[in-house]
């Protein structure tokens, strides 16, 4: 494993576009602590954001894993331009001719998106851990650990995601393309989940019927893993009570992980079997 991932480093040292594209994404999330800086004043109207309770623990776990998820688009670009490389300058050919197997090399691509991953969470848990500390109402043990889960989801949603971005890089061997086919795959998913609310539109559950066939589908449950956290905070949901409506925590849900890491196998494996197929 420590080989393969020797390997890859040693490459991605000398993509300039990757420790560009890397370094753009850690600073972004970073830059989630600049929230709290960040004061609206219109006339006696005065808001900071740090005091609305998003740094306050448990939701912290909530609200900045579902931010940092937004920008996961940029190591998505770091995966796909991976592979591009591979083709454009022929190392994948030399790699094998060098004694690479062709599942060893997945691996090592797959060991990558792993580390990206880790990397990534734990970079988000120190920032969630820091901004809740010095802004949380709550700071018992106890309240600090829950809904740690989200963390768990995380990850599982970058592992997944860029194992899709992998595959889509092997099958269209441009990053641009690559990241254009995903793009597609995601606006496909929705013009089905439209086709299913027409489908359904006479149904007593509509909305369920519909959630039910596009949670098995791998953009729909990457995203399912971590819903939005708006509805929790404490404005909203005043708000809400004083319209008559009220709002269901989102918790993350194991049928959702199951379903990403199911996907995640099958992207690695079908990135094996074309990879395998075609001739280099």
């Amino acid at each position: 494993m420590l080989r393969l991932l020797s390997i890859e480093f040693d490459k991605l040292k000398y993509n300039k576009a990757s420790k560009t594209l890397s370094i753009i994404y850690f600073g972004l999330l970073i830059c989630i602590a600049l929230v709290t800086t960040i004061k609206f004043e219109f006339g006696d109207f005065k808001l900071h954001l740090a005091d609305q309770g998003i740094f306050n623990f448990p939701y912290i776990w909530h609200f900045n894993t579902y931010v940092a998820a937004i920008l996961k688009f940029f190591l998505l670009l770091v995966i796909v331009s991976m592979m591009s490389d591979e083709y454009s300058y022929k190392t994948l050919k030399q790699n094998l001719i060098d004694g690479l197997s062709k599942k060893e090399f997945i691996l090592s691509k797959f060991y990558t998106v792993i580390v990206f991953s880790i990397t990534s969470t734990l970079f988000v848990f120190l920032i969630s851990l820091t901004l809740g500390l010095v802004y949380s109402d709550y700071n018992e043990f106890s309240i600090i650990v829950t809904d740690l889960e989200y963390l768990i989801a995380f990850f599982i949603k970058l592992v997944g995601f860029f194992s899709m971005g992998l595959f889509f890089g092997i099958l269209v061997k441009r990053s641009a393309f690559a990241v254009g086919t995903m793009v597609v795959w995601f606006i496909g998913e929705g013009i089905f989940k439209g086709y299913l609310f027409w489908v359904y539109r006479a149904a007593e559950s509509t909305s369920k019927s519909v959630d039910f066939i596009m949670q098995f589908l791998p953009g729909e449950a990457i995203s399912n893993l971590i819903k939005q956290p708006f509805s929790r905070l404490g404005a909203v949901k005043t708000l809400a009570n004083s319209m008559g409506k009220t709002f269901d925590k989102s918790e993350v849900e194991f049928g959702a992980i199951f379903i990403v890491l199911v996907w995640t196998a099958i992207f690695i494996y079908l990135s094996y079997v074309l990879l395998k197929k075609r001739d280099l």
